[in-house]
């Protein structure tokens, strides 16, 4: 297999294209290494990949006319798993314009790149936080969702829109993702685990948004690359799977949930960060952020019926994972606890 990864120096990406080189694929990665955060971590991951036989890497904007459609040119890709996108609700609030770039001007580049390259299968990863106001839980993909909290969701539908409308008009298979809360080992700093077990290492009190009433669907990012590996296969044709598919009427397109279907309370959570860490959490107590929603919950059923599995890592085992590769990437002071605030 010959597969295109964007956003491979990213978190998720760079497990999907290990994942993909492991076994035996050829990958062609592209990431900006953007300094929205840590770009010595982007690194560490590119170099990580570029130790595998089988990577070839660029690092260049996907918003930047041509770029995509020169790689599609040149390496034919049968596979495209498109995961490069400006992340985080709330950075989506002060710098938008940053998500217009590279959420919205950059799928449209590489759907038009793909429109003169088709591959076989066209993966792209959209968000659980395009559900938005939806009060009917666990969310289904064939529920409607046009009430986005946030810019950062609002361009992850119009996304969706797009591909559906290239997969229409154009024939190209595409499959839609929606991640529900993922993390795990290579994480980003600007999310929960992070904060929550830099600060409580180091002594300081983590910020526990809507007094702790917070529900969300963590799943572990190896179950998530799992569920990639699966859909990679299951490409969307002309006739549903069931009457829970969310295929398109009118195109190869269809949406899928990849979640641990089990909401954990936010408070759960940082119990299994204490308990990781052998340290007590200090909570700093606040009112709900901007853009943010209580709860979180997948509906796994489209995702057991194409792939034969779901998410399944319980969060202890997941964060206790993940507290392991934070020590050992970060080191003493930060990842033993020897700074206080």
């Amino acid at each position: 297999m010959r597969a295109l990864v964007t956003g491979s120096a990213g978190f998720i990406g760079y497990h999907v294209a290990a994942a993909l080189l492991a076994e035996g694929a050829e990958v062609i990665g592209i990431d900006a290494h953007d300094p929205y955060y840590d770009p010595a971590l982007k690194a560490a991951r590119e170099a990580r990949l570029a130790a595998m036989p089988g990577y070839v890497g660029t690092r260049a904007r996907i918003e930047d006319p041509g770029v995509l459609a020169g790689l599609m040119a040149r390496h034919r890709p049968e596979v495209v798993v498109h995961l490069a996108a400006q992340a985080g609700v709330r950075h989506s609030i002060e710098n938008p314009r940053a998500y217009l770039a590279s959420n919205i001007a950059g799928t449209f580049e590489l759907l038009e790149a793909a429109r003169a390259h088709p591959p076989r299968h066209m993966l792209l990863a959209s968000t659980s936080s395009v559900y938005g106001a939806n009060r009917d839980m666990p969310y289904r993909e064939t529920d409607k969702a046009d009430s986005q909290m946030s810019f950062y969701a609002a361009s992850k539908k119009a996304t969706e829109a797009m591909a559906h409308s290239h997969a229409h008009l154009f024939g190209l298979p595409v499959t839609m993702f929606r991640f529900f809360t993922v993390y795990g080992p290579w994480g980003r700093p600007d999310m929960a685990p992070y904060l929550f077990t830099s600060a409580i290492l180091e002594g300081r009190p983590i910020r526990v948004f809507n007094h702790g009433d917070m529900r969300r669907d963590f799943t572990f990012v190896a179950d998530l690359v799992r569920a990639i590996r699966g859909l990679i296969d299951a490409v969307p044709g002309t006739t549903p799977v069931g009457p829970e598919d969310s295929l398109s009427p009118v195109a190869p397109f269809r949406i899928v949930n990849i979640g641990n279907g089990q909401p954990v309370e936010l408070g759960d959570f940082i119990a299994a960060i204490e308990r990781a860490t052998g340290r007590e959490a200090i909570r700093e107590m606040l009112p709900m952020q901007p853009g943010d929603v209580p709860a979180t919950w997948a509906d796994t059923t489209l995702l057991r019926r194409l792939t034969g599995d779901a998410p399944r890592t319980p969060v202890a085992e997941g964060v206790a994972a993940y507290v392991a590769w934070f020590r050992d990437y970060y080191g003493p002071p930060l990842a033993q606890g020897g700074a206080t605030a």
